[in-house]
């Protein structure tokens, strides 16, 4: 079996060269391919996954292209993980916002429709060379941000051979389950929403919910995500959400603390990806990789070390390694890797993906992707049918899907109207006047990858 990664080039890729080689032997997975059109970042990055992969399964015939085309030939799954116009677009797009006093998140934030703008015409690209090359059954995995708007985008004009992938539910998952000192395949959830606007109203311990002693935990607010919120919500709403809705539960203390900061997230990505660059440039991946991995896990421990500081104020503050040989925590790779796992049983499965709604969650259309705990089998992929929700949560799940909906449709239409509208109805920016500045900005910004609007 062929797995191809679209944007191997990554600073990830080692992650992803870890999670499929330590599974590639029980999945049967023989040719791995790693393109990316950035030929440097190819060469460190894809390098050292290269190297990883070559430690932990030799057999793995393991390969680095900037030919897409060649990359897809035959290929029975694809991942996606891309920046189109790189760290600095991403600077510009939070920017932007934050200059019009609105939340620049790049994903949830007003900043997510400028990175949608140059995301969804190149995975459009690539899912074509996909329908082309690939195998006639191929399933591409989206882990492109924002992914819930991106992956309603790629639905909607016609690749229904595409799926979202997060790993921020199941790194929840882990995190209890790490605090709890058992193995992490002993706790599940379930879960409805949105990709970054998801709630669990359910999480088992060998089948037992813990759901209300969780939320009760002084622990689980110190040791997980659940830092991000109080307490006392979350007790009385009895739900765990996800860590992304920090930014909507607390809006003005993000924006506030994003203001105040030194720096942006992403200028600080960006600032820690290009030192990470200048050290790794003219290394011999191959025969430094030692060296170069030391590199890689002084920066890498900075950006992990700093996700959401600016925006909250807290830091976690603990020490980062990456060792090949420990066993695989998943991670996004691990979503795809468990839904072939499920697919080459034959059985139906239980996982977390973004797929079509099809009645699972009240008051949105069956063909509004959603993020949510499904049945997987080798028919398709059936998302669990949720009664016991939050009518709260729900109001702002849909309020979010309008803005997602319409905002899919403005960009695979370039529709500046329906930009306008839709950015006006995100709960983050709540203004006409905001919603057409912002349109008119993200489509100056963006003139060289998405042209031609109306």
């Amino acid at each position: 079996m062929k797995l191809t990664v679209i944007g191997g080039g990554g600073v990830r890729s080692m992650f992803l060269a870890k999670s499929i080689a330590q599974r590639a032997r029980e999945l049967d997975i023989d040719k791995l391919v790693f393109m990316d059109n950035d030929p440097e970042k190819l060469r460190v990055f894809g390098g050292m996954a290269a190297k990883v992969s070559k430690l932990l399964e030799p057999r793995l015939k393991f390969t680095c292209t900037t030919d897409a085309a060649d990359a897809l030939i035959s290929a029975d799954y694809v991942i996606t993980t891309i920046r189109v116009g790189g760290d600095d677009m991403r600077v510009k797009d939070e920017r932007i916002a934050l200059g019009m006093g609105v939340l620049g998140q790049e994903t949830t934030g007003a900043a997510g429709f400028s990175f949608a703008m140059r995301s969804i015409p190149a995975l459009i690209g690539y899912c074509d060379l996909a329908r082309k090359y690939s195998k006639p059954n191929v399933k591409v995995f989206n882990f492109t941000n924002p992914a819930g708007l991106v992956s309603q985008a790629l639905r909607d004009a016609g690749y229904d051979f595409t799926y979202g992938i997060c790993d921020a539910p199941s790194g929840m998952l882990r995190a209890f389950a790490d605090m709890l000192h058992v193995e992490p395949g002993r706790v599940k959830g379930e879960i409805y929403g949105l990709n970054h606007l998801s709630f669990f109203n359910r999480i088992e311990l060998d089948g037992k919910n813990i759901l209300p002693q969780l939320v009760e935990s002084d622990a689980a607010y110190r040791q997980t995500d659940l830092r991000y919120f109080s307490k006392e919500l979350l007790c009385r709403k009895q739900f765990i959400p996800n860590e992304y809705l920090y930014y909507f539960f607390s809006s003005e203390k993000a924006l506030a603390n994003i203001l105040r900061a030194e720096e942006t997230r992403g200028e600080q990505i960006a600032r820690i990806n290009k030192e990470m660059m200048a050290a790794l440039s003219g290394r011999d991946v191959e025969n430094e990789f030692d060296d170069c991995l030391k590199i890689f896990e002084h920066y890498y421990g900075l950006r992990e070390n700093s996700y959401m500081a600016s925006e909250t104020g807290i830091s976690r503050g603990t020490e980062w390694r990456f060792n090949p040989f420990s066993k695989d925590a998943g991670g996004y790779a691990g979503v795809a890797l468990n839904y072939m796992e499920i697919i080459r049983s034959g059985r139906k499965g239980s996982m977390i993906l973004c797929t079509e709604n099809g009645g699972a969650i009240p008051g949105l259309r069956d063909t509004d992707i959603v993020e949510a705990t499904c049945d997987v089998t080798p028919e398709g992929c059936t998302p669990h049918r949720f009664t016991d929700f939050d009518d709260d949560a729900l109001e702002l799940i849909r309020r979010v899907k309008h803005y997602e909906r319409k905002g899919a449709r403005a960009i695979l239409s370039k529709d500046r109207a329906m930009a306008v509208d839709a950015l006006s109805m995100h709960p983050l920016v709540n203004s006409y006047t905001l919603g057409e500045a912002l349109a008119d900005a993200y489509i100056a910004h963006n003139a060289e990858f998405s042209p031609d609007w109306k």
